[in-house]
């Protein structure tokens, strides 16, 4: 038996294929990824080997091939991680977004969709499609709002939310107008090892250790709630085993923070495990940049529905889990190397000028 995982060299899906795969009675998994820039074959190096790991690289786009892995592996159940996440891109070149997000996901849908309807009745029955989404889809929340829950409005304000709002529409359309067994999960921001560092933690962190200003947006009181990326993949596990079809699941931290916090905190870390070497604190470098267009102001997660239904809790916390990713950071210098190319560099010059 075998899964397939689409977009699993990425940040999170990386971590999720590497989770699973630690479980030795778990099946094995056909991991398409298209290799952009954050999709780094690095992240999975401890698979090489593995003959439960096929890597495959590809376009989930790419009817042909999807349809072909299909065929070939008979997966009992589909995990879509693929997508361009990045909302700083989403803004200057939004094109990849509405190609990826939107026009690959109902690809991967059709495909997935003939697929199951050539299924024996057992096997039609156990398919799974998970659809892996963001909090971002439902906008922007005041200091006083309630947290996000499943019955919120959609609001994205990005080209990215707007993007990924969209595919969960053709989501939830697949389910209701087929009959076609998917369940949608909506993540809050995640953080952890092997996280592309244009994102704000892994960014401070090697801006910290490489003597470089701590960039902060506007005033540094936009709240996330955070999320430590392997609560997020424990998390996927139970929707996808338990989850009922057709529904939506919000998966969150617990954790809101304010940008200049969360900042704050990896200075703090740092000083702990790696003190500069004149003594002073990191936070010496945070330095106030001029505001994202259409930044929202906040999000946060109410994942009660998750655990009163299906049991599961984060077992992080932020303190914990900030932790271990500064360490792995500090531990891991020959990855950050590896991705830490010219055209990142080209890239944090053009959005924190």
């Amino acid at each position: 038996m075998m899964i397939l995982v689409t977009g699993g060299a990425g940040f999170i899906g990386s971590n999720f294929v590497l989770d699973w795969l630690a479980d030795p009675s778990a099946e094995g998994i056909i991991n398409l990824d298209k290799l952009t820039y954050a999709g780094n074959l690095a992240n999975l190096a401890s698979l090489e080997h593995n003959p439960r790991h096929i890597f495959v690289q590809g376009d989930i786009g790419d009817q042909g091939l999807v349809k072909k892995l299909l065929a070939q592996y008979q997966p009992r159940a589909i995990v879509n991680f693929a997508a361009e996440s990045h909302v700083d891109r989403s803004i200057h070149g939004p094109a990849d977004f509405i190609q990826t997000n939107i026009m690959g996901t109902f690809n991967l849908l059709e495909c997935a969709r003939e697929h199951w309807n050539t299924l024996e009745s057992d096997a039609k029955k156990q398919f799974r499609f998970h659809h892996v989404s963001t909090d971002e889809v439902y906008g922007s929340l005041s200091a006083t709002d309630p947290a996000f829950t499943e019955s919120n409005p959609y609001e994205p304000n990005s080209p990215y939310s707007a993007s990924k709002a969209a595919s969960d529409h053709l989501v939830r359309a697949w389910f209701h107008t087929y009959g076609f067994p998917v369940v949608t999960t909506n993540c809050s921001n995640n953080y952890g090892p092997y996280h592309f560092p244009e994102k704000l933690i892994p960014l401070v962190i090697l801006n910290a250790l490489n003597h470089k200003p701590l960039p902060i947006y506007g005033d540094g009181q936009q709240v996330r709630d955070w999320l430590y990326v392997g609560d997020h993949c424990s998390a996927i596990r139970e929707v996808l085993a338990k989850g009922e079809l057709g529904e939506t699941y919000n998966i969150g931290g617990w954790n809101e923070k304010a940008n200049l916090d969360v900042v704050k905190t990896i200075c703090q870390i740092l000083d702990q495990l790696k003190p500069r070497n004149d003594d002073k604190s990191y936070a010496k470098q945070i330095t106030f940049v001029k505001d994202r267009p259409g930044h929202d102001r906040r999000y946060a997660i109410d994942a009660c529905k998750i655990e009163k239904e299906l049991g599961w809790r984060p077992a992080e916390t932020f303190d914990t889990g900030i932790r271990k990713t500064v360490q792995w950071y500090l531990n891991n210098s020959q990855w950050i190397d590896g991705v830490v190319s010219g055209s990142y560099r080209d890239w944090l010059q053009k959005q924190y000028h």
